[in-house]
């Protein structure tokens, strides 16, 4: 399966999404703030990176925007559940391939993770 980088802020949010995409046979690294995960892709590209919009340190944008720099081809999924200004939209023009409201169910992670690895889903021939 994919290598992938999750960073989140929120210790539980971080938590659930490393679980499910581990259970779905990913292997997921995770980081509470954009300076670990960018210093990641520097040192090991994943295969997909899923990220939060606001965090201390280094926040969601200027994390997929130096993310995309370093690997242009590499999917990224943005996360947020602040909705006003639509930062979701906002980071779709930054680089973000999709974008996931929290809270959010682990299936319809897991199941974005596959659409944009275009892997198939249990039961698709």
């Amino acid at each position: 399966m994919a290598r992938i980088i999750v960073i989140d802020d929120q210790p539980g949010i971080l938590r659930v999404a490393c679980l499910a995409l581990e259970a779905a046979g990913h292997q997921v690294v995770a980081y509470p703030d954009g300076r670990g995960g960018i210093a990641h892709i520097k040192r090991d590209p994943p295969d997909l990176l899923v990220t939060d919009l606001f965090m201390p340190e280094m926040e969601g944008l200027e994390t997929i925007r130096l993310a995309r720099d370093l690997q242009s081809r590499m999917p990224i999924i943005a996360m947020s559940g602040v909705y006003f200004g639509d930062y979701l939209e906002i980071a779709a023009k930054f680089g973000a391939l999709a974008t996931l409201k929290k809270p959010f169910r682990p299936a319809d992670l897991v199941a974005l993770v596959a659409r944009l690895l275009g892997e198939r889903q249990d039961g698709e021939s």
